[in-house]
């Protein structure tokens, strides 16, 4: 049995979810999400609650808690959305948003531009300061580690792109 995925999801006011064979759609205030879930796990909406049960026999804890967890984000996403601040560190790194792509210079020889995916908003502030927000929790995520790549955190002197909470471990450096 898994803990997380017999436990159901209250749906708030302003939220409508439906389950049409093995998709789940979720609408609210921010917009509108589906998900298709596995064939072993079966969800339905009752009471105001949605409720997931395991069709199938065998381990399907794991997939069961997943699953449950998934519409659990969409219906936070629809209604509250997700977000992820980044900072940029470092002398002459700065960001800029342009329509619908985020420019970057990061002490390349070229600047760097990533085009934002749909459905997401890039906000900078004062140039060094990226908000990347959205409905989709996966999305967003994937977004921000992206943006994260093109330029990691180096330990010696902590320049880079990092999460607004990410604490640089630094390392000493040579001594003489």
């Amino acid at each position: 049995m898994s803990r997380i995925g017999k436990k159901p999801i209250t749906i708030p006011k302003g939220v409508e979810v439906t389950v049409s064979g093995r998709n789940v759609t979720v609408k609210g205030p921010k917009g509108s999400l589906v998900q298709e879930m596995h064939p072993h796990i079966a969800a339905k909406v009752e009471n105001g609650e949605v409720e997931f049960t395991p069709v199938a026999k065998g381990n399907i804890s794991p997939i069961w808690g997943a699953m449950r967890a998934l519409v659990g984000n969409m219906i936070t996403g629809v209604t509250e959305g997700y977000s992820v601040a980044l900072s940029l560190v470092g002398v002459g790194y700065r960001a800029t948003a342009q329509g619908s792509k985020l420019g970057m210079t990061l002490g390349y020889s070229h600047p760097i531009e990533l085009a934002v995916p749909q459905g997401l908003t890039v906000d900078v502030k004062d140039q060094t300061q990226i908000t990347i927000s959205g409905i989709n929790k996966h999305a967003v995520g994937q977004f921000a580690a992206k943006v994260r790549d093109q330029r990691k955190p180096e330990p010696f002197k902590g320049k880079g792109v990092r999460y607004a909470n990410e604490h640089i471990v630094m390392k000493e450096g040579k001594k003489k």
